[in-house]
């Protein structure tokens, strides 16, 4: 039986998703949902270009799917392909590195940092040849 697949989502679990916000909101991301729970957000849903990144705190999960509120946090690496890795880092501003620009034996020329969440951010743009 074969299938189709239309897209992929990350979810990152955090403890609180406000501290996250402004991170990509430089990056012109839009909130385009969110589920409060308790005294703050509990689910957000981000998209910029029709790229999708979604959050939610650990309590939301645990009341949600509580064997999934178990999981570390902040071991997650999103890998995200743009056009001008030059303006992403003006945009990051003081965002901690985790590795310097660089670039790739596969093709890229890449910035690798941490999101507020924990978790780290690839930003890769093709080497032009």
């Amino acid at each position: 039986m074969a299938y189709t697949l239309k897209k992929i989502t990350p979810v990152l679990m955090v403890e609180t998703i406000e501290p996250c916000l402004p991170f990509w909101d430089r990056l012109g991301f839009e909130k385009v949902a969110e589920v409060p729970h308790g005294d703050g957000l509990g689910f957000v849903i981000l998209v910029k270009d029709g790229v999708e990144v979604m959050y939610q705190t650990r309590a939301s999960v645990h009341d949600d799917m509580p064997s999934l509120a178990k999981a570390p946090m902040g071991g997650t690496t999103l890998f995200l392909e743009i056009t001008d890795l030059d303006a992403v880092i003006t945009l990051l501003g003081t965002t901690p590195v985790l590795v310097p620009r660089r670039k790739t034996f596969y093709g890229m020329e890449e910035v690798a940092v941490r999101e507020p969440g924990g978790n780290a951010v690839v930003f890769a743009m093709p080497v032009e040849s």
